[in-house]
């Protein structure tokens, strides 16, 4: 998941959809609330991590942390140098998750095909919108960083992409990170004068509200689905298996890339060196050339990895 969710335009939402643990995690979110706040300030810190499922959460989050400091920057290596693939590879392996999600939906009826094209509307959608201008208010903040923790919780929604759409992902992903991170190394010199920086205090106070914002949307969006999913389990499924098949168009791999640009028309950069992307011009694959052939089969092999980890979880579970 955490791999996923680095990706402008991948959902962390759908690897924990097709590992068969996706209502688990909602549910065990639904356990941070008043309970086990008041658990936590009374010290019964035993009786919060059973009541929080918090072997569950900590593996997870655990796991999220390892792959960003480990496969996700291998992931970045071959975004860099073999992009096309990539996607096409991602692509696949959404393609033969829609597949695996369908093939065990059997309570297809009217209501369940309306909704599916509901979520398949939305999500095509989304990855047609064009970016808005970048936005410093806090409240505006705030909205963003419920918004954008969306890709954790709804399956086929990648957050990195809404925070484009919104116009703040250098803002909020790159400016404020970097921000913190110039913080960190001023503190560990001993090196307070940041503090008269207005515009580093600016860049951590957004940090901070983007934080909140993203806590609170966690939390208020799995209250929400667990609601759903107690109550209209088979629409709630037929949604995200057509989100789902709606966010394909964020992971066209036949595309160009549209760079964010600052006031003098120069591309920008973040602390690595990359540059940042704004938004995507997709077009239709060129069959005269080999290339597209490569990534054909990247997507294959991407769709037959889902489908062979499926097979392999069904294989395990009947013995």
């Amino acid at each position: 998941m955490g791999a996923a969710n680095k990706v402008p335009g991948v959902s962390g939402g759908v690897v924990a959809f097709v590992a068969g643990f996706y209502e688990e995690f909602i549910y065990s979110l639904q356990k941070i609330n008043l309970k086990a706040f008041k658990l936590l300030i009374s010290g019964r810190f035993r009786s919060l991590y059973q009541y929080i499922n918090g072997k569950f959460l900590g593996l997870l989050i655990l796991g999220m942390l390892i792959s960003y400091f480990s496969v996700s920057k291998i992931l970045d290596y071959l975004i860099v140098h073999f992009e096309l693939y990539v996607w096409s590879a991602f692509f696949g392996m959404i393609i033969g998750s829609i597949y695996y999600i369908s093939k065990d939906f059997d309570e297809w009826d009217r209501n369940s095909v309306i909704f599916a094209v509901v979520g398949l509307c939305v999500g095509v959608a989304i990855s047609f919108l064009e970016p808005a201008r970048q936005n410093d208010n806090l409240w505006f903040v705030f909205i963003c960083g419920m918004i954008s923790v969306s890709g954790m919780t709804l399956p086929g929604l990648s957050g990195s992409f809404i925070l484009i759409l919104l116009g703040n992902y250098v803002l909020l992903l790159v400016d404020s990170v970097n921000s913190l991170y110039d913080t960190f190394a001023d503190l560990a010199t001993l090196d307070f004068s940041f503090i008269h920086d207005p515009e580093r205090l600016r860049m951590l106070q957004v940090l901070a509200v983007f934080s909140i914002g993203s806590l609170a949307g966690l939390v208020s969006l799995s209250h929400l689905l667990g609601y759903v999913l107690k109550r209209n389990k088979k629409e709630t499924f037929a949604v995200i298996i057509g989100f789902i098949a709606g966010s394909l168009g964020v992971v066209w791999p036949w595309k160009e890339k549209v760079y964010k640009l600052n006031q003098a028309g120069q591309i920008l950069v973040d602390r690595e060196g990359h540059q940042i992307i704004d938004n995507y011009d997709r077009y239709w694959p060129d069959f005269s050339i080999s290339e597209t052939y490569i990534a054909i089969f990247y997507i294959l092999v991407g769709a037959f990895i889902v489908l062979g980890l499926a097979w392999y979880e069904n294989r395990k579970a009947t013995k």
